[in-house]
């Protein structure tokens, strides 16, 4: 695990953008197109709106979210819609390059199922294996879920599929598994704000409880992970 201590929110952003801008590079250098999956929340919106502002060759760029809120795209709490409004529609990536995750008007599962056949088709794979993205961008809340993989939800057992759907109480979500985020090349967790530093601690223990702190449960198998942390989760 590679940790990265910033002392505000800017310069966590500065950070995610040159880590990522590197591996998104390479991968194009070594395979002619870069994969990302990304995340919602507010922590990664001032990244998103930096990155609107690179000259990179978008052409060559694929983005898939993480997870997603199931609600319609036009949303303000969909994860896809702070997307587009902070970065995409500021750059000229080409629209088949941009794979939302599917909600309204399908169902829950309906949704999940569309999201799986689609990397599937856009990965290649065959049956039992998983996308393998060049850039995962995750975030952490303070009870240490990440994704929408929640403490103690059905969505932490699923091994055998991409995406499934995750339950925040009673609102449901679509999420990638365990599994596939631990494919990862290159995983990142953006953490910011005091309110998170109990649950960093327990994810970061030497024996984390992850069905209480599912973030625990992204250790990449052979991929980077990154912890890029603002400094206020480590004061007491």
């Amino acid at each position: 695990m590679n940790q990265v201590i910033c002392p505000d929110r800017p310069a966590l952003t500065e950070q995610a953008l040159m880590l990522i801008q590197k591996r998104v590079f390479a991968a194009i250098d070594q395979q002619g197109r870069a994969t990302l999956a990304l995340a919602g929340g507010s922590t990664p919106k001032q990244l998103y709106e930096r990155i609107a502002s690179q000259a990179w060759p978008w052409h060559q760029i694929h983005l898939f979210w993480g997870d997603e809120r199931f609600v319609p795209h036009d949303h303000p709490d969909s994860n896809y819609h702070l997307t587009r409004t902070a970065w995409l529609d500021h750059v000229p990536i080409p629209a088949a390059n941009i794979h939302p995750i599917p909600t309204v008007p399908l169902t829950p599962a309906a949704a999940a199922a569309a999201y799986e056949q689609e990397l599937q088709a856009f990965f290649a794979l065959e049956a039992g294996q998983f996308p393998v993205f060049d850039v995962i961008l995750l975030g952490m809340g303070a009870d240490g879920h990440t994704a929408s993989l929640f403490p103690h939800t059905a969505a932490l057992q699923v091994c055998d599929r991409a995406v499934t759907v995750g339950q925040k109480g009673e609102e449901p979500r679509i999420t990638l598994t365990i599994p596939t985020l631990n494919f990862g090349r290159c995983v990142i967790f953006m953490v910011a704000g005091a309110d998170k530093a109990a649950a960093y601690t327990q994810v970061t223990a030497a024996q984390p409880d992850g069905q209480q702190y599912p973030a625990a449960l992204i250790r990449p198998q052979a991929g980077e992970l990154w912890w890029l942390v603002e400094s206020s989760l480590l004061e007491r």
